[in-house]
C-alpha cells in the first residue's frame, strides 16, 4: 500500500484502490466512494473533478485542491516521419523527464522513464551521462502513460519500460505502475504488452523471477563475451556476464516464459560476425528471444555499422535456436531512439 492519504496536496495518481478506499473513508465517505474514484482516473482518465458526476458534491469539495497528476508536461517533438514523438514532463522537483511513444502499424507503444538519469552509466547512453539524480513515484511513471492516452487519438497498445533510469534500482515504484497498468478494473492492460528492462540487475531479476510477476523481461545484453560487454557496460564489474546468463535462464525456468536479450550494435566494438556465433552458442541453451538494435549515435566515441555490415551480423546469426529480432529505431531525428534520452542541461548531444 502506498500510505495513508491525508489533504496534504499528494497527488492520486500512483495510489491503489485501497489506498483511496482508506483515503474516503477518511474523509467520512464509505469505501467504494475510493472505488469510483479509482475508476474516474485509471479508467476513464478523467482531469477534473467536476466531471467525476457519481461522486456526491461534498466529497467533491472536500478534494477539489488536491492535485491529480504529479506531472507537467512542457514540451513534445515529432519525428519527421510522425511514427515518434517524444514528450518532456517536468515533476514537482523541478527536475525533468522525457516519454517516447512509437506508432508502428496498428501497433502503439510508449516507452516510460523510471529515474531522472541512470546509475548504471552504460558508456553509450546519453541518460547514463546524466548521472542519477532521483527515482520517479509510481504516480509519476503511470502519469507520463495516462497523460500521453489522453491527448493522443489511438490507443495504446503496448508499454516498455525503457525510457531512462533503471527500473530494477527503483523496483518497488516500477512493479506498482505496472500493477497499476495491469490492474482489471483500471486500464486493464494485458500483462503479455507490458515489458519490463534491466541492464542486468542480477539480484533484482532473480527478485523479479521469484515475486511471479506476469510481465515480460528484457535484460541488455550488448556483447558476446565478458570483456566485450565491460567496455560499454561498467556493470559487467560487478555483476559478470556468465551470472547475467545464468540468473536469465533461472528466470525463464521460474517464470515459464522467454526472455529477449537487447543487443546493441557498435560499428568495431561488437559486431563482428564472430560475436553473433558466440551469441548463438551461448543463448542456445535459454529460452530467449534475440533483438538486435542497431546504435543510435550520441554526441561519443561510438558509432552505428553501416548496413552492409548489419545485415552480415544478422547473415551469421542463420538458424539460431532462437529468435531473432532487428529494431530500427524511430525517432533518431529528435533524440528519441533508444539509448538518446537525456535532459540535464549540462549534458551536450
Amino acid at each position: 500500500m502506498s500510505g495513508h492519504l491525508t489533504l496534504s496536496q499528494k497527488p492520486l495518481i500512483g495510489l491503489l484502490m485501497e489506498d483511496l478506499e482508506l483515503f474516503a473513508g477518511s474523509l467520512g465517505h464509505q469505501s467504494f466512494r475510493g472505488r469510483q474514484l479509482f475508476d474516474w482516473i485509471y479508467r476513464k482518465n478523467v482531469y477534473n473533478y467536476s466531471e467525476m458526476s457519481d461522486l456526491p458534491v461534498s466529497l467533491r469539495e472536500k478534494i477539489a485542491e488536491i492535485p491529480i497528476h504529479p506531472l507537467k508536461m512542457v514540451n513534445n517533438d515529432m519525428s519527421t516521419s510522425k511514427q515518434t514523438q517524444k514528450y518532456l514532463f517536468e515533476l514537482e522537483s523541478g527536475e525533468k523527464i522525457e516519454s517516447v511513444l512509437m506508432i508502428d502499424g496498428k501497433r502503439v507503444t510508449i516507452c516510460l522513464s523510471t529515474q531522472v538519469g541512470c546509475a548504471v552509466d552504460c558508456d553509450f547512453c546519453a541518460t547514463g551521462k546524466m548521472g542519477f539524480i532521483q527515482n520517479l513515484t509510481a504516480g509519476e511513471i503511470i502519469d507520463q502513460f495516462l497523460q500521453l492516452q489522453k491527448i493522443i487519438e489511438r490507443k495504446i497498445t503496448n508499454v516498455v519500460f525503457m525510457g531512462m533510469g533503471e527500473p530494477f534500482l527503483n523496483y518497488e515504484s516500477s512493479i506498482l505502475a505496472a500493477d497499476l497498468l495491469h490492474h482489471p478494473k483500471g486500464i486493464n492492460m494485458g500483462a503479455w504488452r507490458i515489458t519490463i528492462s534491466t541492464a542486468g540487475i542480477t539480484k533484482k531479476i532473480k527478485q523479479y523471477a521469484n515475486d511471479g510477476h506476469p510481465y515480460k523481461l528484457a535484460v541488455s545484453l550488448n556483447g558476446s563475451y565478458e570483456e566485450q560487454r565491460l567496455i560499454t557496460m561498467p556493470i559487467t564489474k560487478t555483476q559478470s556476464f556468465s551470472e547475467l546468463l545464468e540468473v536469465s535462464q533461472y528466470y525463464t525456468h521460474q517464470s515459464r516464459k522467454r526472455v529477449t536479450f537487447e543487443y546493441v550494435l557498435m560499428a568495431g566494438v561488437n559486431d563482428n560476425p564472430q560475436d553473433a556465433k558466440n551469441l548463438k552458442q551461448i543463448l542456445g541453451p535459454i529460452n530467449c528471444k534475440l533483438n538486435l538494435i542497431p546504435y543510435n549515435e550520441i554526441n561519443g566515441p561510438y558509432r552505428r555499422p553501416a548496413d552492409a555490415e548489419i545485415k552480415l551480423f544478422i547473415s551469421a546469426l542463420k538458424n539460431a535456436s532462437f529468435p531473432v529480432t532487428v529494431r530500427w529505431s524511430k525517432g533518431q531525428d529528435i533524440d528519441a531512439g533508444c539509448g538518446q534520452l537525456a535532459t540535464a542541461s549540462d549534458y551536450s548531444k
